[in-house]
């Protein structure tokens, strides 16, 4: 595939990876995703990974991590608590995506933002809506 037809789709492309970024805390399928964009899932898999260069299922995990990032610097969250956040339902999978695009654990991570510095305590995030998703029950 050239970059011509996807440049093509642009506009739609932008749309589904616009619901990327408004709803990745839910569960996005590369189904939904394409029918943002208004083509068939295979046709919207080669155009998305051909324009941002990275497949749709790379770019969500990337946004995910990129929240998780900036909770686990600015609250007292638990890192269980993140990691529901940002839309995984498994720790062990959250923390082996987050180490692999991070490079540290998410406990490290933390860690490394421990400076005596007052954070958002967890329940203002979850009653002022600077979360996008309800606490795990």
């Amino acid at each position: 595939m050239t970059g011509l037809p996807a440049l093509y789709l642009l506009p739609h492309l932008r749309r589904a990876r616009d619901l990327a970024d408004r709803h990745y805390a839910e569960p996005l399928n590369l189904d939904e995703l394409a029918a943002t964009a208004g083509v068939s899932k295979f046709h919207f898999l080669r155009a998305f990974a051909a324009v941002y260069g990275k497949t749709p299922a790379a770019y969500l995990a990337e946004r995910r991590i990129e929240r998780a990032q900036d909770l686990l610097r600015a609250t007292n969250l638990t890192v269980t608590e993140v990691c529901m956040l940002v839309g995984y339902s498994s720790l062990g999978s959250f923390s082996s995506k987050f180490r692999q695009l991070v490079g540290s654990t998410p406990s490290q991570y933390q860690a490394e933002f421990v400076d005596g510095a007052p954070r958002i305590p967890g329940c203002y995030v979850f009653m002022h809506g600077l979360s996008d998703r309800t606490p795990p029950s």
